[in-house]
């Protein structure tokens, strides 16, 4: 999808890290069919792209995103069942990578670079859905968050319910699924929802920091691996996850970011990592 074709979402690429932003700012960033549409083409474009390291997603305007649009809630009563309106050839990143990771949302596990959600504003329903299927989690101060399905009558949405206690526990989990009582960021660190509460005129600039950090310190092929190890081992044993380990190490202690990062060490600089060839 080229970039003035996007109606609902904003990219940009710079110092190696590629911002997504939800770009609905008069509805808070209300989800909707194009919404997931163009979300998927660009985190599409920014795992393929081998300038691109880190992937960052935020909202405009006062918002990160407030779930699913009510109008789009009223056509699906209407209708006496649930569109998500995508076409059949909508983008699959993240898609071929595991089985279990061929689903919606659940594609970010797939996407080999790291994705970092920059909460800036509410995030309700899918729009937090969204934000636990990022790899790391910040947010601005004094903001809400919730469930929400509960309260329109709905069960605990795409597997929600499988990825929330694996990131804070099944009995916090169970509070926040089955309550669906909105939560301040303050309380969603507490519960180890979110990595990182700031100011809100400092969530952009920490969030990019830390970006940079992974993005120039971090060799792509370690970030590659060891999030798919990440997601593929909750899936997984720990004698699996030995052995896939071990046999990881014998093959990337032959490449380039290996030789590279040694060589720094050892002559005490920091490390210039090539940029992977293209997805």
């Amino acid at each position: 999808m080229e970039l003035d074709q996007l109606k609902v979402t904003r990219y940009a690429v710079a110092d190696a890290v590629a911002t997504i932003s939800l770009h609905r700012p008069d509805r808070l960033n209300a989800w909707t069919g194009r919404m997931h549409t163009e979300y998927r083409a660009l985190l599409a474009d920014a795992a393929a792209d081998p300038a691109v390291r880190v992937i960052v997603v935020t909202g405009s305007g006062r918002g990160f995103c407030v779930g699913a649009d009510a109008k789009a809630l009223e056509g699906h009563v209407a209708r006496g069942g649930y569109d998500a309106g995508l076409d059949d050839d909508v983008a699959r990143p993240g898609y071929g990578v595991r089985t279990e990771f061929d689903a919606d949302f659940a594609y970010h596990f797939g996407i080999p670079k790291p994705i970092i959600a920059a909460i800036n504003g509410p995030a309700a329903g899918v729009g937090l859905v969204l934000a636990c299927y990022c790899d790391l989690r910040f947010a601005a101060s004094g903001i809400k968050l919730t469930t929400s399905h509960g309260r329109l009558g709905l069960p605990a949405e795409y597997g929600l319910s499988w990825l929330l206690p694996r990131l804070i526990g099944l009995t916090r989990a169970a509070d926040l699924l089955l309550s669906s009582r909105v939560v301040m960021s303050e309380e969603a660190a507490q519960l180890g929802l979110v990595n990182q509460v700031t100011a809100p005129e400092d969530l952009l600039p920490t969030t990019y920091a830390y970006a940079r950090l992974l993005a120039t310190e971090v060799a792509p092929s370690s970030l590659a691996s060891t999030k798919l190890q990440l997601y593929r081992d909750l899936h997984g044993d720990v004698g699996t996850s030995v052995r896939d380990a071990g046999d990881r190490l014998a093959s990337m202690m032959q490449g380039a970011d290996f030789a590279e990062g040694v060589a720094a060490l050892n002559e005490h600089r920091p490390p210039v990592f090539p940029d992977p060839p293209p997805a």
